[in-house]
């Protein structure tokens, strides 16, 4: 079985933002991802806007040659557009202002009641619907029970090298695969410490982007994109 790569754009729009105007371009960034052999492209458009803008998705959403995953949180605003945009797929996260980047996985169980409508009506618009989680099975069994179709399970603290974080992805990713559910991971995966995670044979797409842009500062991006696909697909052997 073989394994996707989803390249997240939204920190060429944090380098384009730190002085402005329009250079560098996540829509370009996104075509040369895609060029390099990325199998999708993932942009989270936030609250306050800090990195992607609504014009940046609006261009990677109309693409033919691009398939995007829209990171949101699952506000009447954030459904709203993806209702308009028809991405094909929507990962539903936890955001809070204050963060610098998304710290752990949604509460599927707790937030049961406020979930159930945006995965329902994403769903209803032919959208895939995921849901990024910790890989605590009682978030898995409520992803299950709220529709979802995908779950991906959150890699941080994997990537941060605390122990036993592994066997519970891998757990996670069996537990998925009983629950009738496609499972993705992301979030701190660089080359060093990608092996293992896509080595997990019931993962089928991982998600990863501040390591592969701030890596093609040095690299460019089309040779770090097809080097980390390298890496996934030997990992899979």
């Amino acid at each position: 079985m073989t394994i996707r790569l989803g390249v997240n754009v939204d920190h060429v729009a944090t380098i384009r933002n730190a002085r402005g105007g329009a250079h560098p371009d996540p829509f370009a960034a996104a075509l040369v991802a895609v060029g390099a052999g990325a199998d999708g492209i993932t942009v989270h458009l936030r609250e306050d806007r800090r990195h992607i803008k609504d014009t940046d998705l609006e261009r990677i959403a109309s693409s033919p040659e691009i398939r995007l995953n829209m990171e949101m949180a699952a506000t009447d605003e954030m459904v709203g557009i993806a209702l308009r945009l028809r991405p094909a797929a929507c990962c539903l996260v936890p955001e809070r202002r204050a963060e610098v980047t998304t710290e752990g996985g949604l509460d599927a169980a707790g937030q049961a009641n406020a979930l159930e409508t945006p995965i329902r009506s994403l769903r209803q618009a032919g959208i895939r619907v995921s849901l990024f989680l910790d890989p605590d099975p009682v978030q898995l069994e409520a992803a299950a029970r709220l529709g979802a179709e995908v779950v991906e399970l959150h890699t941080g603290s994997y990537a941060e090298g605390r122990d036993g974080e592994l066997e519970r992805l891998r757990t996670g990713a069996a537990t998925l695969r009983g629950l009738g559910l496609e499972c993705h991971a992301g979030h701190g995966l660089t080359y060093a410490n990608v092996s293992p995670v896509a080595a997990i044979p019931e993962v089928m797409e991982l998600n990863i982007g501040h390591f592969l842009v701030g890596q093609s500062v040095m690299d460019g991006l089309p040779g770090v994109v097809k080097r980390m696909k390298a890496i996934m697909l030997a990992a899979r052997g």
